[in-house]
């Protein structure tokens, strides 16, 4: 029998054993993990899953204060059904309007929170917000000719409507120009200094202003800038770098080498996917520089004063990962969250993520979060997005090419974490035509078409047509539904289980993937028996008809369900269709075929929806829009 024909979900396997590092050890204590709280599918039997076709360099010219670990503070909330969660994007950077990159971050955390929310897995958040101090930012609004605080406001704006836009359900906005985020910070800066984790020196290396951080020289590479005159950059971004000297406040990071060692070989699935896993560890066997934490003020005045001294700003990096807490109500009541709390990061800052951000929470005797979901980037027919090559694409322009749910679609179905993937407009068309277009729409359109279902009504379903079977054995000779039928029914009835397994390891391309098979299944098995061919004159021809539109909606109900993370307009559209109220369109009470096993269905017999034309129309070739930051 299927694990999934009791209705109960077996658990998901565990991460194969990593070997341990052969010295060190601290007394961090395992962190919950969240495991989603999948639905139970109900699933009829006995169908059988089918085969799925900166570092720094440098150093302090001072002694080392010793470094007092304050005691770590017990989680408030637990792991399982019920609990709370936190679900957060990065803050974005205010020194520029929001690109793809953007957005896909903001997309895989949306679709993750809604997820959750359709198991009833309990409260939840998702935050997200802007970035508004740094050097960047000061240079950005010098060159605009306007003050920093009017350009965060302009671009802070711009951001909240992309993914206001974008359909993305946020619940907090953090801007860290906010009253409450900066005391937030500065209280962080106290309980940082007061476990003696700071400590002030004379501090020098290569600096780069748009990453915001010192570059050691193995990440350095020899370039000429636009007069032709030698220079340094970043090897990974191309930024240029320029050698900077001054006395600093830094955070011994070099005492928590082996903490986060501890932590990470404790919490396997802290980080995913695994090679972004394999990647940190892989840094903390290297050499782990202490992190200049302040700049002088003098030089960055667009920034939080340090406590205390009012010759130093805050790095803007301990600024900016402190959202992650002040959002939460820290210091007051982030304990009702913390450290429930799960990171949507892209690569390039996830060194921050996952090395700086936990020795900072554990210096300051809070716990790390308790996974973070690293992404790649998105490239544009093979280059990297970049205003030089004004190949920087806009949210708002491809809203209104693709639609909302369209172009939500693309990014969520071609991003895979792993690896970077490429834009462009014609693979965007391609993708979404086939697959939300003609596939899914098409079907809909068909199964419920007046011709085929002159009543408008969910069907009735026969067991006599469908009969069930104990074994695949049973097959032969069972009339008009065939083994392929079977096969195709149990590839359905395992789909929710699949989907979740896939949302649980961060892998939502995949989910989409597997839904994507299903539906031109469903596809197959429609177009197979041909029911606009029957004769609805012949009481067994009209017994077979109902059966196989019946097996269709319920499909479509399923599909529809499980697609709500993702295209939530679409979605809605299609199950308002199929007569499915808000309160049944949840997954922890999905079911699939109960008429199937001998249980009644609530759907059998009830007058579809009102029908509001094609649910999803085809793409044209894009032509030009102007944006709406065009427009500002």
């Amino acid at each position: 029998m299927s694990p999934c024909a009791s209705g109960r979900l077996p658990p998901l396997p565990a991460p194969p054993a990593r070997p341990r590092r052969p010295h060190g050890a601290c007394a961090t204590a395992p962190l919950p993990l969240l495991h989603w709280p999948a639905p139970p599918p109900h699933l009829p039997r006995p169908f059988r899953a089918a085969p799925l076709s900166r570092r720094l360099c440098g150093g302090a010219a001072m002694l080392r204060p010793p470094l007092s670990l304050p005691p770590r503070r017990a989680a408030a909330t637990a792991a399982g059904p019920g609990r709370r969660l936190l679900l957060s994007t990065p803050i974005f950077y205010a020194n520029g309007p929001p690109h793809i990159g953007h957005l896909y971050s903001a997309l895989l955390a949306d679709a993750l929170h809604r997820y959750r929310g359709l198991c009833g897995a309990g409260p939840g958040r998702l935050s997200t917000g802007t970035d508004e101090h740094g050097l960047k930012i000061q240079q950005a609004a010098a060159a605009a000719g306007t003050s920093p605080p009017e350009l965060c406001e302009r671009v802070s704006g711009l951001f909240r409507r992309a993914l206001a836009r974008a359909a993305v359900s946020f619940t907090d906005f953090t801007r860290t120009s906010a009253p409450a985020h900066q005391r937030a910070v500065r209280h962080f800066w106290g309980a940082l200094r007061d476990g003696g984790a700071l400590y002030k020196g004379a501090y020098e290396g290569w600096y780069c202003t748009a990453e915001e951080t010192f570059l050691p020289p193995g990440q350095l590479a020899e370039r000429r800038d636009a007069r032709g005159q030698p220079c340094k950059v970043s090897l990974e971004s191309g930024h240029q770098v320029h050698w900077t000297k001054e006395e600093n406040y830094m955070f011994r990071l070099s005492a928590f080498r082996d903490p986060l060692w501890k932590w990470l070989q404790n919490n396997p699935r802290a980080i995913a996917p695994d090679p972004f896993y394999q990647q940190v560890l892989r840094w903390l066997e290297e050499d782990l520089p202490d992190l200049s934490v302040s700049r002088e003020r003098s030089r960055l005045h667009w920034g939080i004063p340090v406590p205390g001294d009012s010759t130093q700003t805050v790095y803007v990096w301990v600024d900016a990962l402190v959202n992650y807490l002040s959002v939460l109500g820290y210091p007051e009541t982030h304990g009702e969250w913390w450290p429930a709390a799960h990171h949507v990061v892209g690569k390039d800052i996830l060194k921050f993520h996952a090395v700086y951000w936990p020795a900072l929470l554990m210096a300051a005797g809070l716990p790390p979060p308790e996974r973070i979901f690293v992404h790649s980037h998105w490239t544009v027919r093979g280059q990297k997005m970049s205003k030089s090559l004004g190949n920087v694409i806009d949210p708002f322009a491809c809203f209104g090419q693709y639609t909302v749910d369209g172009f939500r679609y693309f990014l969520l179905r071609q991003g895979v974490p792993e690896r970077d993937c490429d834009y462009y407009d014609e693979k965007v068309v391609k993708l979404v035509n086939s697959e939300l277009a003609d596939a899914l729409g098409g079907l809909l359109n068909r199964s419920t078409a007046r011709s085929i279902n002159p009543s408008n009504t969910y069907p009735c379903f026969s067991e006599s047509c469908f009969p069930k079977i104990l074994d695949s054995g049973e097959t032969e000779g069972m009339g008009r539904v065939s083994a392929k039928d079977y096969e195709f029914v149990a590839s359905v009835a395992s789909l929710p289980l699949q989907v979740a397994g896939y949302f649980e390891g961060f892998q939502i391309y995949k989910a989409l993937e597997c839904i994507a098979v299903c539906v031109r299944q469903t596809n197959s098995f429609f177009q197979r028996h041909r029911p606009w061919k029957l004769n609805r004159k012949d009481p067994a021809e009209q017994l077979w008809l109902d059966t196989i539109i019946h097996v269709t909606l319920e499909c479509l109900r399923v599909y529809g369900t499980l697609l709500q993370p993702v295209i939530p307009h679409t979605a809605d559209k299609l199950l308002s269709r199929l007569a499915v109220e808000p309160e049944e369109r949840g997954l922890s009470s999905l079911t699939f075929l109960p008429r199937y096993n001998g249980q009644p269905c609530p759907f059998e017999g009830r007058q579809l929806g009102p029908d509001t034309g094609v649910l999803f129309h085809r793409l044209e070739k894009p032509g030009q829009h102007q944006t709406e930051t065009e427009k500002l």
